[in-house]
């Protein structure tokens, strides 16, 4: 008999599952409910701002913009961060919403790519929760 999964809290690191090649196959995306910060580099990838754009503009111009038009959430002046914005039950804007996979999986950004191994509040874990549990 299996033992129960536990129902993943993605604000206690402490809760997570130690990440595992496959562990993705069958998971909810919790991953894809927190913050995401990005860099200029992974919004020009994901075509919100064009390399033009990025090369010659201010980049508290660039998120100004980008604010106005809801698709960041935040910029951190000091460390050229972008908070992008989440919808409403704070998945992530290109979160699919039936299917639970990325929609931009080929543009996704550096984060994204090297989340959880590299980039998280607990490198090498992760907010795994089986496909079908709600999470905290």
């Amino acid at each position: 008999m299996r033992s129960p999964i536990a129902i993943v809290d993605v604000d206690r690191p402490e809760s997570w599952t130690r990440w595992r090649a496959g562990l993705c196959a069958d998971c909810a995306a919790n991953c894809c409910t927190m913050p995401l910060e990005v860099q200029l580099p992974d919004l020009v990838r994901l075509g919100l701002v064009d390399a033009f754009e990025a090369e010659h503009e201010e980049p508290r111009l660039i998120a100004r913009r980008l604010q106005k038009a809801r698709l960041i959430d935040h910029f951190n002046h000091k460390h050229l961060l972008f908070t992008l914005a989440r919808r409403a039950n704070g998945d992530c804007q290109y979160l699919h919403p039936q299917t639970r996979l990325c929609t931009v999986y080929e543009q996704r950004p550096e984060t994204c790519r090297l989340h959880p191994q590299k980039k998280s509040p607990r490198p090498g874990w992760c907010a795994y929760g089986a496909k079908g549990l709600q999470r905290r």
